[in-house]
């Protein structure tokens, strides 16, 4: 059984991997502290789910991709590598039989998410499942939520698979648009002035890696954030998740990038960093209150925080979401897997007057750290660790430890879109299995914007307000672009 109007993935013999063995990165996520991590990606649909059209079009589909019907076997040399296997639908999919009068079928999604963070996928069958939940919720009719685990690629990769099995919703023959993202050249002037920009560029680039490079290799030995109430104290082992998420407006994350001529990353960058402010200024006033018996009502942040999040960076030549078709190519450019590299960014903790110092904060860091290479020397350290397997990757696998969050952005459709004939309402990805408290993962979907918190609730036991706080602070700076451009027109760039 096919489902009409979408055709069957296509992969020629000579893309297959049968034999080959894991990506750098992709080993990383079988070393201690980080060998069970998997992508959690969660979509509502506003229809009921058909079971049965769901399995048919994953036969048609997910499984003509090589990584997923095959096992993850390592071989005497110690090497991982994939070996194909027959694949039981069954044992994939799981339909469980639930009560749709239950009281807050909500909280049962958030629950039935958060439970499978405590299990894992039987390494006797390949690393995915699929829940599907018939339950309707605030935002959807019902949920699926598809687990994978993460050597089989990067966000990247799972967006471009997922948009491949899917249609415009305004068009069940026409698959969806791949969004498109120019990488910008900062050198472009012509002549002379040209010359002297690329020189400077490359001074830049110098300095800047040799600055990064030190800081990393210092993360990965002895160099730690501040301990705070988002941070646990050292060792911290990968424990079950808490998964919320909330939808903003993706038009207001416009109006505020084109009113401060940045990025899309540096606005929801600043948002993380201003909503981070305000969650822990709250937090050490409640300790204030209740070591003081006084509330603190003003600036309770301590000086100096160091608290920074690991972003992860695309190292694809094309940036942004690729055709699925193209990725599988051995020629390809941009290939499917876990071709990316991490940066450490700062993230200055205070309580501005003006909110929207948090986004020209997020613009220098983000535009100093496109002018480095540090995302390319941890793939390079990567690398290295198959040569050093049990000192470096120990020290690589105790890295993630020192860092308060991880950061992900990925772009997703721009229009909406049916998965399997069922028409998506939102689309949210996270993961878990990392040792780190908080993970933040921002998905565009359309004209929203889904803001995705991974949390241990030993340390963040309130991950919705966290999310009032994200939420509250893209408000504020939206509404001071409205007051700044009343005051003078020409200040922001916005049109």
């Amino acid at each position: 059984m096919e489902m009409e109007g979408l055709g069957p993935i296509r992969v020629s013999n000579e893309d297959r991997e049968d034999g080959q063995p894991l990506s750098p990165i992709a080993r990383l996520f079988h070393q201690p502290y980080s060998e069970d991590v998997y992508i959690i990606i969660i979509m509502g649909f506003n229809t009921p789910i058909n079971p049965l059209v769901f399995k048919a079009s994953l036969q048609h589909s997910l499984l003509k991709h090589p990584r997923f019907s095959s096992l993850q076997a390592v071989e005497n040399d110690g090497q991982i590598r994939w070996v194909k296997t027959e694949v039981n639908l069954d044992n994939h999919v799981r339909v469980p039989v639930l009560d749709p009068n239950m009281e807050s079928p909500d909280k049962f999604v958030e629950d039935y998410a958060s439970n499978l963070s405590k299990t894992t996928i039987n390494k006797s069958i390949p690393l995915w499942d699929v829940h599907l939940l018939n339950v309707k919720t605030s935002e959807a009719e019902s949920t699926s939520i598809i687990r994978i685990h993460h050597s089989h690629g990067d966000g990247i990769s799972l967006m471009s698979l997922l948009l491949s099995c899917s249609r415009k919703a305004s068009d069940p023959e026409a698959p969806p648009t791949i969004p498109t993202i120019k990488r910008r050249n900062p050198c472009n002037s012509g002549g002379f002035l040209e010359f002297l920009l690329k020189l400077w560029w490359l001074v830049l680039l110098c300095w800047n890696t040799f600055v990064d490079v030190l800081l990393s290799l210092g993360t990965i030995f002895f160099l730690e954030d501040t301990k705070t109430p988002l941070k646990s104290t050292l060792p911290l082992e990968p424990t079950h998740r808490r998964f919320v998420h909330r939808t903003i407006c993706l038009d207001d994350v416009k109006f505020v990038k084109n009113a401060m001529g940045t990025t899309i990353n540096d606005v929801m960058v600043a948002i993380t960093q201003a909503g981070l402010s305000c969650y822990l200024n709250r937090k050490y006033g409640e300790d204030k209150k209740d070591n003081q018996g006084v509330e603190g009502n003003n600036n309770n942040l301590p000086n100096n925080i160091r608290l920074r999040a690991t972003l992860s960076v695309n190292l694809r030549p094309s940036a942004g979401i690729q055709a699925f078709d193209d990725m599988v190519r051995r020629d390809s450019k941009a290939r499917w897997g876990n071709h990316i590299g991490f940066v450490l960014f700062p993230l200055k903790i205070a309580l501005q007057d003006d909110p929207l110092c948090h986004v020209r904060d997020a613009k220098v860091s983000g535009d100093r750290k496109k002018a480095s290479l540090e995302a390319k020397f941890s793939y390079f350290v990567a690398k290295l660790a198959r040569f050093f397997p049990k000192y470096l990757t120990t020290k690589l696998s105790s890295c993630p430890s020192r860092i308060t969050l991880y950061f992900s952005n990925v772009p997703g459709p721009e229009e909406e879109i049916s998965y399997f004939g069922h028409p998506v309402t939102f689309i949210a990805l996270s993961v878990y299995g990392l040792p780190t408290a908080l993970i933040i993962h921002v998905v565009s979907y359309a004209n929203k914007m889904k803001i995705i918190l991974s949390v241990d609730e030993n340390i963040i036991p309130d991950p919705h307000q966290l999310c009032d706080d994200l939420q509250n602070s893209l408000d504020l700076m939206k509404n001071a672009v409205i007051t700044s451009t009343r005051a003078d027109p020409k200040l922001y760039k916005y049109h």
